[in-house]
Protein backbone atom coordinates (compact mmCIF):
# COMPACT_ATOMS: atom_id res chain seq x y z
CA UNK A 1 0.00 0.00 0.00
CA UNK A 2 1.13 3.54 -0.83
CA UNK A 3 2.07 4.99 2.41
CA UNK A 4 1.03 8.94 3.61
CA UNK A 5 3.45 11.40 2.36
CA UNK A 6 2.62 13.87 4.87
CA UNK A 7 3.82 11.70 7.95
CA UNK A 8 6.80 9.56 6.99
CA UNK A 9 9.28 9.12 3.68
CA UNK A 10 7.54 7.75 0.60
CA UNK A 11 8.04 3.87 -0.45
CA UNK A 12 6.35 4.58 -3.58
CA UNK A 13 8.39 4.82 -7.04
CA UNK A 14 8.74 7.99 -6.91
CA UNK A 15 10.27 9.46 -3.26
CA UNK A 16 11.84 12.46 -4.51
CA UNK A 17 8.28 14.08 -5.39
CA UNK A 18 6.79 13.47 -1.94
CA UNK A 19 9.59 14.28 -0.16
CA UNK A 20 9.18 17.83 -2.27
CA UNK A 21 5.58 17.92 -1.03
CA UNK A 22 6.44 17.24 2.39
CA UNK A 23 9.20 19.81 2.33
CA UNK A 24 6.66 22.44 1.07
CA UNK A 25 4.12 21.68 3.35
CA UNK A 26 6.49 21.84 6.47
CA UNK A 27 7.92 25.60 4.72
CA UNK A 28 4.03 26.85 5.07
CA UNK A 29 3.33 25.53 8.65
CA UNK A 30 6.44 27.39 9.82
CA UNK A 31 6.86 30.31 7.56
CA UNK A 32 4.97 33.51 8.47
CA UNK A 33 2.79 35.26 5.44
CA UNK A 34 5.05 38.81 3.93
CA UNK A 35 3.56 41.81 3.62
CA UNK A 36 5.42 43.21 1.10
CA UNK A 37 2.52 41.95 -1.97
CA UNK A 38 -0.16 43.69 0.78
CA UNK A 39 2.03 46.91 0.79
CA UNK A 40 2.39 46.95 -2.86
CA UNK A 41 -1.20 46.29 -3.43
CA UNK A 42 -2.57 49.20 -1.01
CA UNK A 43 0.37 51.39 -2.89
CA UNK A 44 -1.06 51.17 -6.39
CA UNK A 45 -4.84 51.33 -5.34
CA UNK A 46 -3.99 54.43 -3.36
CA UNK A 47 -2.54 55.82 -6.42
CA UNK A 48 -5.30 54.99 -8.51
CA UNK A 49 -7.36 56.99 -6.27
CA UNK A 50 -5.19 60.01 -6.45
CA UNK A 51 -5.19 59.81 -10.74
CA UNK A 52 -8.97 59.48 -11.02
CA UNK A 53 -9.87 62.37 -8.41
CA UNK A 54 -7.93 64.69 -10.58
CA UNK A 55 -9.27 63.60 -13.74
CA UNK A 56 -12.42 64.65 -11.80
CA UNK A 57 -11.33 68.36 -12.71
CA UNK A 58 -12.50 68.99 -16.41
CA UNK A 59 -10.09 71.35 -18.39
CA UNK A 60 -12.94 74.60 -18.77
CA UNK A 61 -13.09 75.65 -22.69
CA UNK A 62 -12.14 79.06 -22.18
CA UNK A 63 -8.68 80.96 -21.77
CA UNK A 64 -9.31 83.69 -19.07
CA UNK A 65 -9.19 83.08 -15.41
CA UNK A 66 -13.03 83.92 -15.00
CA UNK A 67 -13.52 80.41 -16.61
CA UNK A 68 -11.98 78.90 -13.96
CA UNK A 69 -14.64 80.29 -11.48
CA UNK A 70 -16.64 77.40 -11.84
CA UNK A 71 -13.70 74.83 -11.17
CA UNK A 72 -13.12 76.25 -7.47
CA UNK A 73 -15.77 74.11 -5.72
CA UNK A 74 -14.14 71.06 -7.30
CA UNK A 75 -10.78 72.17 -6.68
CA UNK A 76 -11.10 72.72 -2.97
CA UNK A 77 -12.87 69.45 -2.53
CA UNK A 78 -9.87 67.89 -4.70
CA UNK A 79 -7.48 69.39 -2.19
CA UNK A 80 -9.72 68.03 0.75
CA UNK A 81 -9.65 64.65 -0.40
CA UNK A 82 -5.76 64.40 -1.33
CA UNK A 83 -4.76 65.63 1.61
CA UNK A 84 -7.27 63.05 3.57
CA UNK A 85 -5.43 60.31 1.11
CA UNK A 86 -2.06 61.16 1.75
CA UNK A 87 -2.58 61.05 5.65
CA UNK A 88 -4.26 57.33 4.72
CA UNK A 89 -1.34 56.35 2.87
CA UNK A 90 1.54 58.27 5.58
CA UNK A 91 -0.15 56.30 8.20
CA UNK A 92 -0.47 52.75 6.64
CA UNK A 93 3.15 52.58 6.07
CA UNK A 94 3.78 53.68 9.14
CA UNK A 95 1.68 51.08 10.46
CA UNK A 96 3.11 48.18 7.74
CA UNK A 97 6.84 49.36 9.23
CA UNK A 98 5.70 48.25 12.78
CA UNK A 99 4.91 44.69 11.47
CA UNK A 100 6.94 41.58 10.26
CA UNK A 101 3.83 39.28 9.22
CA UNK A 102 0.74 39.53 8.37
CA UNK A 103 -2.65 37.05 8.17
CA UNK A 104 -5.66 36.28 6.34
CA UNK A 105 -8.15 38.54 8.84
CA UNK A 106 -5.52 41.39 8.09
CA UNK A 107 -5.70 40.88 4.57
CA UNK A 108 -9.53 41.75 4.74
CA UNK A 109 -9.23 44.06 7.41
CA UNK A 110 -6.89 45.91 4.27
CA UNK A 111 -9.25 45.52 1.81
CA UNK A 112 -12.02 46.64 3.61
CA UNK A 113 -10.38 49.68 3.95
CA UNK A 114 -9.34 50.56 0.45
CA UNK A 115 -13.21 50.25 -0.21
CA UNK A 116 -13.86 52.89 1.64
CA UNK A 117 -11.36 54.40 0.52
CA UNK A 118 -11.80 54.25 -3.18
CA UNK A 119 -15.08 56.14 -2.45
CA UNK A 120 -13.71 58.93 -2.04
CA UNK A 121 -13.35 60.52 -5.54
CA UNK A 122 -17.45 59.57 -6.05
CA UNK A 123 -18.30 62.02 -3.16
CA UNK A 124 -15.29 64.39 -3.49
CA UNK A 125 -16.81 64.74 -7.33
CA UNK A 126 -20.42 64.92 -5.75
CA UNK A 127 -19.74 67.71 -3.07
CA UNK A 128 -17.58 69.56 -5.53
CA UNK A 129 -19.99 69.89 -8.38
CA UNK A 130 -22.56 70.75 -6.07
CA UNK A 131 -20.78 73.29 -4.39
CA UNK A 132 -20.67 71.80 -1.09
CA UNK A 133 -24.77 71.22 -0.98
CA UNK A 134 -25.86 69.77 2.40
CA UNK A 135 -26.53 66.11 0.94
CA UNK A 136 -23.09 65.54 -0.72
CA UNK A 137 -21.48 66.99 2.78
CA UNK A 138 -22.86 64.46 5.04
CA UNK A 139 -21.73 61.82 2.70
CA UNK A 140 -18.53 62.65 2.22
CA UNK A 141 -18.41 62.63 6.06
CA UNK A 142 -20.05 59.04 5.61
CA UNK A 143 -17.15 57.85 3.51
CA UNK A 144 -14.59 59.70 6.09
CA UNK A 145 -15.81 57.73 9.20
CA UNK A 146 -16.30 54.29 7.41
CA UNK A 147 -12.61 55.03 6.32
CA UNK A 148 -11.69 55.74 9.95
CA UNK A 149 -13.85 52.60 11.14
CA UNK A 150 -11.64 50.55 8.66
CA UNK A 151 -8.38 51.88 9.64
CA UNK A 152 -9.10 51.29 13.92
CA UNK A 153 -10.53 48.06 12.33
CA UNK A 154 -6.99 47.42 10.88
CA UNK A 155 -4.95 48.30 13.56
CA UNK A 156 -6.98 46.34 16.10
CA UNK A 157 -6.18 42.96 13.93
CA UNK A 158 -2.85 43.60 13.28
CA UNK A 159 -2.53 44.13 17.18
CA UNK A 160 -4.74 40.84 18.06
CA UNK A 161 -2.41 39.23 15.63
CA UNK A 162 1.13 40.61 17.02
CA UNK A 163 0.18 40.78 20.35
CA UNK A 164 -0.47 43.34 23.11
CA UNK A 165 3.57 43.46 24.17
CA UNK A 166 4.17 44.37 20.35
CA UNK A 167 5.95 47.51 19.16
CA UNK A 168 2.58 48.63 17.32
CA UNK A 169 0.77 47.89 20.38
CA UNK A 170 2.78 49.87 22.61
CA UNK A 171 3.15 53.24 19.89
CA UNK A 172 -0.79 53.21 19.48
CA UNK A 173 -1.24 53.27 23.51
CA UNK A 174 -4.78 54.32 24.35
CA UNK A 175 -5.25 55.58 20.51
CA UNK A 176 -6.33 59.44 21.73
CA UNK A 177 -6.18 61.07 18.11
CA UNK A 178 -7.83 58.22 16.41
CA UNK A 179 -10.86 58.35 18.87
CA UNK A 180 -11.60 61.71 18.14
CA UNK A 181 -11.77 61.89 14.99
CA UNK A 182 -14.23 59.09 15.05
CA UNK A 183 -16.35 61.36 17.29
CA UNK A 184 -15.81 64.09 14.96
CA UNK A 185 -16.85 62.79 11.74
CA UNK A 186 -19.93 61.70 13.51
CA UNK A 187 -21.20 64.37 14.55
CA UNK A 188 -20.27 66.38 11.34
CA UNK A 189 -22.88 64.25 9.50
CA UNK A 190 -26.21 65.03 10.96
CA UNK A 191 -24.39 68.48 11.77
CA UNK A 192 -24.44 69.07 7.51
CA UNK A 193 -28.28 69.48 8.07
CA UNK A 194 -28.16 72.28 10.35
CA UNK A 195 -25.19 74.11 8.48
CA UNK A 196 -22.99 72.39 6.02
CA UNK A 197 -19.78 74.59 6.58
CA UNK A 198 -19.83 73.44 10.42
CA UNK A 199 -19.42 69.50 8.92
CA UNK A 200 -16.46 70.96 6.48
CA UNK A 201 -14.53 72.98 9.33
CA UNK A 202 -14.62 69.62 11.59
CA UNK A 203 -13.45 68.11 8.11
CA UNK A 204 -10.69 70.51 8.04
CA UNK A 205 -10.09 70.16 11.57
CA UNK A 206 -9.30 66.68 11.69
CA UNK A 207 -7.02 66.74 8.49
CA UNK A 208 -5.12 69.51 10.45
CA UNK A 209 -5.03 66.96 13.24
CA UNK A 210 -3.77 64.43 11.19
CA UNK A 211 -1.82 66.45 9.20
CA UNK A 212 1.43 66.30 10.80
CA UNK A 213 3.08 62.54 10.59
CA UNK A 214 1.83 60.49 12.94
CA UNK A 215 5.29 60.75 15.73
CA UNK A 216 4.42 57.41 17.96
CA UNK A 217 5.80 54.90 15.93
CA UNK A 218 8.64 56.67 15.41
CA UNK A 219 9.20 57.45 18.83
CA UNK A 220 8.53 54.00 19.75
CA UNK A 221 11.54 52.74 17.10
CA UNK A 222 14.09 55.33 18.86
CA UNK A 223 13.64 53.70 22.11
Amino acid sequence: MRQDCHFSVSTTSNPGLCNTHYDIQLMQQESPMGKNRLEAFSDGVIAIIITIMVLEMKVPHGVDLASLGPLIPVFISYVLSFIFVAIYWNNHHHLLHTVHQVNGPTLWANMHLLFWLSLTPFVTGWMGENHFHQVPVALYGVVLLMSAVAYTILVRVLVKHHGADSTLAKALGNDFKGKVSLAAYASAIPLAFVNEWISMGIYVAVAALWFVPDQRIEKEFKR
